[in-house]
């Protein structure tokens, strides 16, 4: 009967090794410690497309940026200067998205051994900062304006919000297409500018209502709609980029169901020292110390885990230990002393 342990990030206790490090196994009585380093190919390449698609969404915002700040500044409007300073933040997204691109796209070389993948979650998590932080600041700043409502220029406000809907239209549009799903990075830019249309077409409509009927304190409201939605995304970079580095498995990987998985198959007697996490948003891992019957083969076993774990999980970054069961003691290492 097959035993399952999976212990999350346990100590390894007395196998002379840490953490994904499988050396200094001193086992007596066998040596079929099979250690299979399944698709280790450490050096991702960002796709220059999702690259052009950031530069061209970067080159709208910061064009339109410039406008809005001027307009806004005219037309004392809360919603025009904050959605600026939000489109600021867009800016600084995009720029640090490529930066982190370029990064991701270097091979592992020397200590890096993963490379600079997770500069990307790196990305993300300063993007979920930074949505955070201007969120509190529109906040307080449209509470004071529905406290004293400032007169503002509404159609400056309805023109501005139009042509913003149409500029961050065609930038959302373009980050859509760049590969979102495979990059945290480009995700967090999304979320920005994607808040950015929202917060455009909140401000058109907050500028309609005041035209209609003089209700000045609409534009306040729509700040806090604003604020509402950055806080939302906020939230959801800053929860993914969280679980990347606290090494979490993937929300779509269950350790307990894939050890299931793994010590239900013919002659697995038991599977331990099971890690499952991500080395960047697309990219699990996963590494385990698995047992085998000794009239097993350890190299068939080991490659029908692997397929296992491609086909079912798609897990292609694996690193599995496979032994015999009840191969003898390990070797107790003791330190020598010179008189």
């Amino acid at each position: 009967m097959s035993h399952l342990h999976a212990r999350g990030a346990d100590s390894h206790a007395g196998h002379g090794h840490t953490g994904q490090d499988h050396a200094g196994h001193g086992h007596t009585g066998h040596g079929h410690g099979d250690h299979s380093h399944g698709g280790h190919g450490h050096g991702t390449h960002g796709p220059p497309a999702s690259v052009r698609r950031l530069a061209l969404a970067l080159t709208l915002i910061l064009g339109f940026m410039a406008v809005e700040v001027a307009v806004g500044v005219l037309a004392h409007s809360l919603a025009l200067i904050s959605d600026a300073a939000h489109m600021l933040t867009d800016a600084a997204a995009l720029g640090l998205s490529i930066i982190a691109l370029r990064l991701a796209a270097r091979p592992a070389r020397g200590a890096m051994t993963y490379g600079f993948q997770r500069v990307e979650v790196l990305a993300a998590q300063a993007n979920g900062i930074t949505l955070l932080v201007l969120a509190v600041v529109i906040v307080y700043s449209a509470i004071g304006r529905l406290i004293s409502p400032h007169t503002v220029s509404a159609w400056a406000m309805v023109a501005v919000a139009l042509a913003g809907i149409a500029v961050n239209g065609a930038a959302t549009v373009a980050l859509a297409g760049a590969g979102r799903d495979a990059h945290m990075s480009i995700e967090g830019s999304f979320q920005h500018v994607l808040t950015d249309l929202f917060a455009f077409i909140g401000t058109a409509v907050a500028g309609a209502a005041i035209l209609l009927s003089g209700f000045q304190r609409a534009d306040p409201i729509a700040s806090l709609l604003v604020a509402a939605l950055m806080l939302r995304s906020a939230v959801g970079l800053l929860r993914d980029s969280g679980r990347v580095f606290l090494e979490a498995a993937p929300p779509d990987l269950d350790p307990q169901e894939i050890g299931r998985a793994l010590a239900g198959q013919p002659g697995v007697a038991e599977v331990h020292d099971l890690h499952v996490w991500e080395l960047a948003a697309g990219f699990p891992a996963l590494s385990a110390h698995v047992l085998v019957a000794r009239e097993a083969d350890c190299h068939a076993a080991r490659r029908a885990l692997e397929g296992l774990l491609r086909e079912r999980f798609h897990l292609e970054h694996t690193t599995l230990q496979v032994d015999h069961e009840d191969g003898g003691e390990l070797l107790a290492l003791q330190p020598i002393w010179e008189d």
